[in-house]
Order: C-alpha cells, then structure tokens, then sequence
C-alpha cells in the first residue's frame, strides 16, 4: 500500500521502527521499503507498474460503480501475483 501511496501512518511508523531487524534478515537499503523489496524480490521498475496497475483499477472500479478500497487492491495484488518464493 505504500507503493501506491495509501499506506496508512500507523503502519509506517511499524515498520519504521523494525527497519534494522528487516534489513539484517532481507537486505537492502536499510529503510523496510528496501529490505521488502529485497525479500521478494522487485526490480526497480515494479513500484511504477503497481502504481499504473492501481491507477488502471480504481478506473475500472468506478466504471462499474463499485469501490475499490486500496486494502482490496493490495490483497488482490498479492493473491494474483506471489507465490511463496517472491512474484510470479
């Protein structure tokens, strides 16, 4: 959710504060963003295709008069596109 931007303060200030531990056991760059993206693996380029997968969504959604909560779209997300290894 926070890729997309509606990741909400409360969990961020979480994930914050276990920032260190998430980077010992995944790597990257020392902030959680960067050890979850180490840990499943994201190419540079995948934050944009979910914020465009987002954006292409929300439409949909809005066409068909139906809400899409940003909490749904990063369950569907994950459902359609990890498996236990990282992204499919």
């Amino acid at each position: 959710m926070w890729v997309i931007g509606e990741l909400p303060e409360e969990v961020d200030k979480s994930l914050k504060a276990i920032a260190p531990k998430l980077h010992t056991l995944y790597g990257g760059d020392g902030q959680w963003q960067g050890a979850i993206a180490a840990s499943v693996h994201f190419s540079e380029e995948i934050p944009a295709e979910i914020r465009g997968l987002w954006a292409r969504n929300l439409e949909i959604a809005r066409d068909n008069d139906v809400t899409l909560s940003p909490q749904k779209f990063a369950e569907m997300f994950v459902d359609e596109n990890f498996e236990n290894e990282g992204l499919r």
